[in-house]
């Protein structure tokens, strides 16, 4: 081991099944660990065995790893009994797993008022703990709980836990930051007296959230000589969560200059580590999360775009492509010439710098956005009337006329229902003077599922590429909130296909449907004109 390696220990699986509405199953928590050993983590916390069937059945069939380390997590031994005959220790030590963390108390005022024990006593049951540990597996930590206010209280008695953990056999010691409350200029100053004790290689962090620290203080007591870092991916946890190791792992290693384990491709999979959580949860990822969010390497302002284009360091602090995320140039009404163009060559559209036709571009942009469109976030719209300004897009329907109806009302059971009736008329060659018009009703669970299961009918037969296209997100936004039911609305839609891809649409009208057909047909036409397809 060197002074410049900091390991990385990842809590999701338990630390993260704390979060309010947050639920793992075994097979969820067997992705999650393939996916944490893909990106390279040296530890992967599973769980408590013993604790609940969950944990039970995930480590009864541990994934296989390439890299990461699977450890068990549970407490040291009850007061009063032996390490050898504390049901609960030993559980910990009979899976298949060859690492264990042990939690015990490290503040005074804990082991007098919640255990009500003799603080030697506190200090046998860490000792004899971790050196029965040791016996069985090839290592074990400390996880010190409420170091940091302990150590506030009585120092000597928060460093004798520490202590005995070490005299034990404890590979690790790691200082918890409990309740969150510890702010990073004094996790600084005691990390740096804890290690002048104890060595940093044997000295780990461990943050929540509460006070929105936890990464500036996990990174705070690397500097200060800690070399493991505990946190969750995404900063799950209970209450504000705990440090986000997304924030975490590349600021150690892009820029601190930490070697943490991790290679240069591995940290390519951060963002897809992140979002594959966020979507396993069934989560919208926050766009604005730092390294890995949508938004995190996204430029709207024109003048911002003119110094990215000529020199991404000036509003980019790394390469996104480091972390596996990518530059997004916005289009909004704010946009110049040089969002447009660079918008374009994003796309794939080759234009000459001076062609009129991308002034045309940029004042529909400005027009559609006073009407209340945005293009922030819908790419697949903002392509599609860019493309049709260049004729490229072929018109592969027209919508004569839709009706949606909605009843509610109660069945021969007594028990109320609401259904929802769609119609379409769809000219399926607008070009022939309205000839071929094809009609159908559908129905569905609520308007938009109706509309949207009437337009396949039509279409599904002549553009048989639609087949695999679904809808994983519906989002509206009041614009004129003074009006109240009769505001104008914007839907924005998110539709992926089998290739992987996702695209986002948008749609405005003083009528919700309305809005949502706008959404939803810029989402079908560009799944046809990405797919290649011809108007019938």
């Amino acid at each position: 081991m060197t002074a410049n390696r900091v390991y990385i220990y990842d809590t999701t699986l338990r630390d993260g099944a704390q979060t309010s509405g947050v639920d793992f199953g075994p097979v969820d928590k067997d992705a999650i660990a393939r996916d944490l050993d893909e990106l390279g983590v040296d530890y992967i916390e599973g769980g408590w065995p013993g604790a609940n069937p969950t944990d039970d059945a995930f480590f009864d069939n541990l994934p296989p790893m390439k890299t990461s380390r699977i450890t068990t997590f549970g407490m040291t031994r009850r007061a009063g009994r032996s390490a050898a005959n504390d049901p609960g220790l030993n559980a910990l030590l009979a899976t298949d797993a060859r690492v264990v963390c042990m939690v015990g108390k490290a503040w005074d005022y804990q082991v007098d008022v919640a255990l009500n024990i003799e603080r030697d006593e506190n200090l046998a049951m860490i000792q004899d703990s971790v050196a029965h540990a040791g016996t069985k597996l090839d290592e074990v930590m400390f996880d010190a709980e409420h170091f940091f206010d302990g150590y506030k209280a009585n120092p000597e008695f928060a460093m004798s836990c520490l202590k005995a953990a070490i005299d034990g056999g404890a590979r690790w010691v790691v200082l918890c930051d409990t309740n969150g409350g510890t702010l990073p200029f004094e996790i600084a100053e005691i990390v740096e007296k804890v290690c002048e004790t104890i060595p940093g290689e044997k000295v780990g962090i461990h943050c929540h959230d509460d006070t929105g620290n936890a990464v500036a203080n996990s990174l705070a007591a690397v500097k200060s000589g800690a070399r493991m870092v505990q946190g969750t991916i995404n900063g799950l946890g209970e209450r504000c969560g705990n440090a986000s190791l997304v924030s975490v792992i590349p600021s150690l290693m892009l820029k601190m200059g930490f070697d943490t384990g991790i290679t240069t491709e591995g940290l390519k999979h951060l963002s897809h580590v992140s979002h594959a959580l966020d979507e396993r949860l069934n989560r919208a990822p926050d766009r604005h999360r730092p390294y890995v969010g949508e938004s995190a390497f996204a430029h709207k302002g024109g003048l911002h775009v003119s110094a990215v284009e000529k020199d991404p360091k000036c509003y980019e602090h790394i390469e996104p492509e480091s972390v596996g995320n990518h530059r997004q140039i916005l289009v909004s009404d704010q946009a110049g010439r040089s969002n447009i163009l660079a918008r374009f060559r994003e796309i794939g559209l080759e234009i000459e710098d001076k062609d009129p036709r991308i002034n045309k571009v940029l004042e529909k942009v400005k027009i559609k956005e006073k009407q209340g469109y945005s293009y922030d976030g819908a790419d697949a719209s903002f392509e599609l009337m860019a493309r049709r300004a260049l004729g490229e897009v072929p018109e592969y329907f027209r919508c004569a006329s839709f009706r949606v109806i909605d009843e509610r009302r109660w069945n021969v059971m007594d028990k109320l229902v609401t259904q929802s009736e769609a119609t379409v008329k769809l000219e399926l060659h607008p070009d022939k003077n309205h000839e071929d018009q094809k009609m159908a009703v559908a129905e569905g669970n609520g308007p938009v599922n109706a509309l949207d299961a009437a337009l396949r009918k039509v279409l599904l037969p002549l553009y048989p590429t639609l087949v695999d296209l679904r809808l994983v997100d519906y989002k509206v936004r009041i614009l004129t909130p003074g009006e109240a039911t009769a505001a104008v609305t914007r839907v924005m839609i998110e539709s992926t296909d089998d290739t992987g891809r996702t695209w986002a649409t948008v749609g405005v009208s003083g009528n919700v449907i309305d809005a949502s057909y706008n959404a939803l047909r810029d989402s079908i036409v560009y799944k046809l004109f990405r797919d290649g397809a011809r108007a019938a």
